[in-house]
């Protein structure tokens, strides 16, 4: 009986000591400040011989100066980011590696990107491996199955603690984020209004039609090609969704993909300042001449579409599941500084 027991303990303190092992490495990695040339060398890149300052050491150098405007704006991005993590976030559990499956690793550059769906992830994907590619390849001209392909772009996930810990000191760190309520009218048409989505229908819309529609018509249930909004937005609010599974990434929050309270990014795109916020960024890594893939001119007043969507859909929801929904999605709204909806009836 003692063997057994020590045995049981001795694992236990192994697991335990691996769980703490990691967290000191994310929770260091997130506390680094930004630091200048001498502190920071990173893993297989062009820059780490002194060749060319890395993007991290050009967002440093335009900290220390007060020439750029964009610079101030991402500064007190991430000010207003840090702020909000400490004031809405407490206890937090340990972060595994799988929590890190999001962020997809550049070593030439010396990048890490956190890719939410529905905020022109697909172009990013193209950028990232565009610049892999030798020469100046044009990211429009890869297809987007290919910029979604597995294994195309290497995440954080794969690697070992200590790698992990390495390259969030020493790289740049962004993501996008977007308003969650237009993000999540636009997954919706994406996903369930749109003919060339029907297996994702099959997926989940065949789901959502069974558990929230007594009597669906037989086709329904085969296909799931006619789920409405206010089942959708049921769906997301029934408590055995999340119970059964994680949320489909395409609507699950920012913050649970990202955790932007626990890992450190530096630059805080918004999709509502894409091309601004995407220059800024190519620019820190040294490659002005690429350009983020520009919007087709059907979708050139995209903003102003994507708040018109959002109004549209959310308009015939009543104020009992909007509240509902918005505590769903609260911390995104809180943590990336955007206000609640004026459509929205709250009180």
């Amino acid at each position: 009986m003692g063997r057994r027991c020590w045995r049981r303990r001795a694992l236990a303190a192994a697991c335990l000591g691996a769980a703490l092992l990691l967290l000191l490495l994310l929770l260091g990695a997130a506390a680094r400040a930004l630091l200048p040339e001498s502190g920071n060398k990173a893993l297989g890149s062009g820059w780490l011989g002194g060749k060319k300052r890395s993007p991290l050491q050009m967002l440093y150098d335009l900290d220390q100066g007060s020439s750029s405007a964009l610079a101030e704006v991402h500064r007190q991005r991430r000010n207003l980011l840090r702020r909000a993590c400490s004031r809405h976030t407490r206890r937090q559990r340990l972060l595994q590696p799988e929590d890190l499956r999001h962020v997809l690793v550049d070593d030439a550059h010396g990048l890490l990107y956190c890719y939410v769906p529905k905020v022109a992830c697909t172009n990013w994907k193209r950028v990232l491996l565009a610049l892999r590619g030798p020469g100046a390849a044009d990211p429009q001209a890869i297809p987007a199955h290919q910029a979604h392909a597995p294994g195309r772009l290497p995440s954080l996930a794969d690697f070992s603690p200590a790698e992990i810990n390495r390259r969030l000191r020493a790289y740049l760190t962004f993501l996008f984020v977007r308003e969650p309520f237009e993000r999540l009218a636009s997954a919706y048409r994406n996903k369930f209004a749109r003919p060339y989505s029907a297996a994702f229908q099959r997926l989940y819309g065949t789901r959502i039609v069974r558990r929230l529609r007594p009597r669906a018509h037989p086709d329904a249930l085969a296909r799931g090609h006619d789920v409405r909004f206010a089942e959708f937005l049921a769906y997301l609010l029934d408590p055995r969704t999340r119970r059964d599974e994680p949320f489909n990434e395409h609507w699950e929050r920012a913050h649970a993909l990202c955790h932007p309270c626990r890992l450190r990014y530096d630059v805080v795109g918004k999709f509502e300042t894409l091309a601004e916020d995407a220059a800024f960024v190519l620019g820190l890594v040294g490659a002005p001449g690429l350009r983020f893939p520009a919007p087709p001119p059907s979708r050139a007043k995209a903003a102003a579409a994507s708040q018109d969507l959002a109004r549209r859909l959310f308009q015939d929801i009543s104020p009992f599941y909007q509240r509902r929904l918005f505590d769903l999605y609260k911390m995104d709204f809180l943590l990336f500084n955007y206000s609640a909806p004026s459509y929205l009836r709250l009180h």
